[in-house]
This record gives structure tokens, sequence and C-alpha cells, in this order.
């Protein structure tokens, strides 16, 4: 007899971006350059002394003692996962599940649903401003009806490049019952950040600030994230989490990228320059563009004619693969496109005119 899958996830799809063999791969929000050759060759040096017979230290205290120093803060006040989405995982295990409610406001990125509802917690859907913001008056409406144990913000938002309002964020930490979770993936490239709030006294006791180095550290392949978490939380988490979750690998990997902090920030501010000379000249091609703080420009083609579908698979066509925000909550005929290299940039932008054409 053919095992029964559980009744809440029959109707759940996976997690879906295109895996598609092209030459210019704009589509994930990965990082347009590899770390640093220096990177490598620290790394690899770190390895050769590696006890591999051994497990990994099972709360990866160094890395997150040297998380805790970047950050200003204290080595319990970390918590170190595989990538950020495992630390989403863990809070939604830790504080949502059967009975309880997750808030997000869409269109946003949709592993926020995804992990609520494959942790039996129910989702409740805000609604975010044209802009891609999320109002005061909205923040307030979704908390007093459905008081959810969590409440997701993105900042920058996935897929608008939106950063949250901190006027917003500060209301949701005054009438939120539970958690306020910021995932800051691309809150390199912002103006600001969530985690300034978490002050040497501590910052609010229900304010998590999660990262990743998939982006700014060009380490998507190491799978790595962390979150700043208030006091306490670290031991609630460890009820949940797998023994030995984040192998050595990845802590020293995580370690040693801290090494190169100042070539991440040069990074940082080439790919932001890139962003701001693309973002203009789609400005100029008759399609509406949203303003970004990330490290990708969302924009919509039907105000020149052509639907999201159509041009995403024209530029397929032409090698070039962004992603189609088509189906997304109130993102029709809407791409994003991650920024790349100055070559890749150049791509991109050539064809599209030639299909806008």
């Amino acid at each position: 007899m053919k095992p029964a899958v559980r009744d809440d996830l029959r109707l759940l799809e996976g997690y879906h971006s295109p895996q598609i063999e092209v030459e210019a791969r704009l589509n994930t929000n990965e990082a347009p350059f590899p770390p640093p050759a220096e990177f490598t060759e620290a790394l690899a040096a770190e390895l050769r002394s590696v006890e591999w017979h051994r497990y990994p230290d099972r709360t990866a205290s160094a890395l997150r003692a040297d998380l805790a120093k970047l950050h200003g803060t204290e080595p319990e006040r970390i918590f170190v996962a595989n990538g950020s989405n495992e630390v989403l995982q863990t809070v939604c295990l830790t504080y949502g599940g059967a009975g309880r409610s997750v808030a997000t406001f869409e269109p946003t990125y949709a592993m926020y649903g995804q992990i609520a509802r494959s942790t039996q917690s129910s989702v409740v859907d805000g609604e975010r401003h044209a802009d891609g913001s999320v109002s005061v008056y909205e923040m307030e409406r979704i908390v007093e009806r459905y008081q959810p144990s969590i409440v997701f913000l993105c900042s920058p938002n996935n897929p608008t490049g939106t950063p949250e309002r901190l006027d917003v964020l500060e209301r949701a930490l005054e009438i939120a019952p539970g958690l306020v979770v910021v995932d800051e993936a691309y809150g390199q490239f912002a103006d600001w950040s969530a985690i300034d709030l978490c002050d040497d006294a501590g910052g609010p006791d229900n304010l998590v600030v999660t990262r990743t180095y998939s982006k700014t550290w060009a380490m998507a392949g190491a799978r790595l994230g962390y979150a700043v978490i208030p006091v306490g939380m670290a031991a609630e988490f460890e009820k949940v989490v797998l023994p030995y979750h984040v192998d050595t690998f990845k802590q020293i990997a995580g370690r040693v990228a801290l090494r190169f902090t100042d070539q991440m920030e040069h990074r940082v501010a080439a790919i932001v320059s890139e962003r701001e000379r693309i973002s203009a000249e789609l400005a100029q091609m008759r399609i509406d563009v949203w303003p970004s703080q990330s490290n990708f420009i969302l924009f919509r083609t039907s105000p020149a004619g052509h639907s999201g579908d159509d041009v995403w698979q024209a530029l397929v066509d032409r090698s070039v693969l962004v992603r189609n925000c088509s189906g997304w909550p109130r993102l029709a005929d809407c791409l994003r496109v991650t920024v790349g290299t100055p070559a890749e940039n150049d791509r991109f932008l050539q064809a599209l005119a030639e299909v806008l054409a």
C-alpha cells in the first residue's frame, strides 16, 4: 500500500526556480563573482587540519563569536543554520505550529508561506502598496485581527527590492503578540538594517533579524545563514534543530569569509552602482520599474505592450534567464533581474531592448 502524505501537504507544491542552461543566468539573486582567491586559499589551509572523523562543534561557538563581534553583540544572541531558510524553519518549528498563525505581506518571498504551512502553521496575508511597502495601518489591521505568533517582514523585500519602513517595524514590535522576524537576506545593499535596533541592552525581546552568506559573501554553494536573536532564544531553538546540524566545513568557511569584510563591502558598492545603471536604462524602455535597494530589480512589461511570459521566453531564446514573477500575487507581467557582471548586465539590457522593440 502506498504511504499517505500528510493531509495538509497534499495540495502544496515545492519551491521551484527554473534551471536552464543559458549564458547569462540572472534569476536567483546570486553574487556575480565568486569569493576572492585569497578566501579559497585560506579556507583550504584551514581544512587541512580538520579532524574529519569528529563531529562538528554542536553550537558553532567560534563562528557565533566572530559574527557577534561583527554585529557588536554577544555570541548567545547569534544562531547559525544551513542557510537563512533553515533559520526561518527553526523559528516556525519553535514558535509556530498547529493552532498558531504566521503573517506575511504579499507580494513577498514565497518561502515564508511555504515553511509556515509545512510546519502546520496557518498563514494570513496582508497587503503591500503598489510600491512594495507595508503601511502602519495594514500592520495594525493584520496583527489586531489575527494575533499572529510570527510576523514576517522582508527588508529589502523580495521581489520588489523595497526596504521595510522603520515606523512599520517599530509599530509591529509594539503590538505583535509574538515574534517579528525581519529577513535581511539582502540587507547589506540597503540604507538601514533592523540589526541597528539590537542595542547593547539587548533590544526588543521579540525581534529576530536573519542574514545569509549567499549574496554579498558570494557563498551560495555553502548554504550558511544566521540570525541575531533575543537572549534566551537559542535554548528554545535547540529543542527543534537536529544535532550537529551545521557541519564543520560551513563553520570554517563562515569564519574565514569574515576576514574579507573589506572586499565584501567593495563588491556591495560595485553591485549597487550597476543596479543604478540598469535601473536608469530600464526607465527609458516604457516599462514600470520598482526602485530597489537590493541586488535585483523588478519590472513590469505590460506598459510596453508585452506580456511577462512572452518577454521571459524571448529572453531565454537569447540565452538570458531572469525570474518570471508573473504568477506571484499582484505581479502580473512582472520579471525580476539579478544584478550580474557588467557584461551580463549589458547583454540583458540589449536583449530586453530587442524584445520590447
